[in-house]
Order: structure tokens, then sequence, then C-alpha cells
């Protein structure tokens, strides 16, 4: 799938997104005009070096209130910045690339590890990544399509058996 060369994919204010590389192929996502960066939730953040270069290893955890589908990813480390939360509380997070999937395109994206277990979404899409055509109607949800019925009753904690 390549990313259109049109300039205005309309977007609501939450989306399903994907993330192949890492192996979580549904996450409900906040686009967030207001954040400059985006942010998935993660935990058990470890950093390690691997061939002379800096790595970090984290737990991602993608449904809200359930520990199942845990994925353990290793990238390397793109950088570390000091970022105001939503709270007004500067944190230092590791910064990854991470190639996402929103709304049918593919864009990589400089995401920061945070611990979202408090917060409404397990990920928040920021400026960088809607500056790169797409706009976000803040009265619509899911323009993309919603994820399949079994993947949103596991996002909501009452997973199918």
């Amino acid at each position: 799938m390549r990313e259109p060369s049109h300039s205005n994919t309309l977007a609501g204010w939450r989306e399903w997104v994907q993330l192949p590389d890492i192996g979580v192929p549904w996450i409900k996502a906040k686009l967030d005009t207001g954040a400059r960066t985006s942010t998935i939730h993660a935990y058990k953040i470890k950093p390690f070096e691997k061939d002379g270069a800096d790595w970090v290893r984290f737990r991602v955890r993608p449904w809200q209130e359930s520990s199942e589908d845990e994925v353990v990813v290793e990238c390397p480390v793109h950088d570390v910045r000091h970022v105001r939360s939503s709270s007004g509380h500067v944190q230092e997070r590791y910064v990854v690339k991470l190639r996402l999937e929103l709304l049918g395109r593919r864009v990589t994206a400089e995401v920061t590890l945070s611990n979202r277990d408090q917060m409404g979404f397990r990920m928040l899409i920021g400026r960088q990544v809607l500056r790169r055509g797409f706009a976000v109607d803040a009265g619509k949800s899911f323009l993309g399509g919603r994820a399949p019925k079994h993947v949103r009753r596991r996002n909501r904690g009452r997973a199918e058996k």
C-alpha cells in the first residue's frame, strides 16, 4: 500500500490504527492536533545496546483494561526527548520510529513511549503525522472504518472465548 499523492485524507478524532511491524494488528488511537508527537502505551521500558547502537525493549498492551495480546517490542532508539504531558509534567521519553497504517495510508512516525494506563486511548497520533495530509473532523469518529467486532470486544476487555 502506498501513500496517496492527494493532500487531505479526512479522519475522525478517533480511529483504528495498525502497527504491522511490531505485531499490533489493531489499536484504537486518538488523533490529537494539540500534541506534537505521537505516543504509544508502553511499559517495562528497558534501554540496551545492540551492535554498538542504542535500542529499547518495551511491552505494548493494545487493549484497554486488558493484558491480553501483549507484545514485546525491540526498536532502535531514534531520540530521547523531554515531553510535556497533558497534565503539564515534563518527562524524558524514548522516541522510536514505527510504521503505522491510518485510514489506508502507511506513514512512518516518531513515537514516544509512555505509560498510558490512566489515559482513555492506548495511542495518540500527533501533528507530526497529521500534517502529512490528514484533516481531522473533531465531530466524527472512525472514518477509516471500524475494526472487526471481535477486535472491538477485546478492546473493551470482554474478549470472545
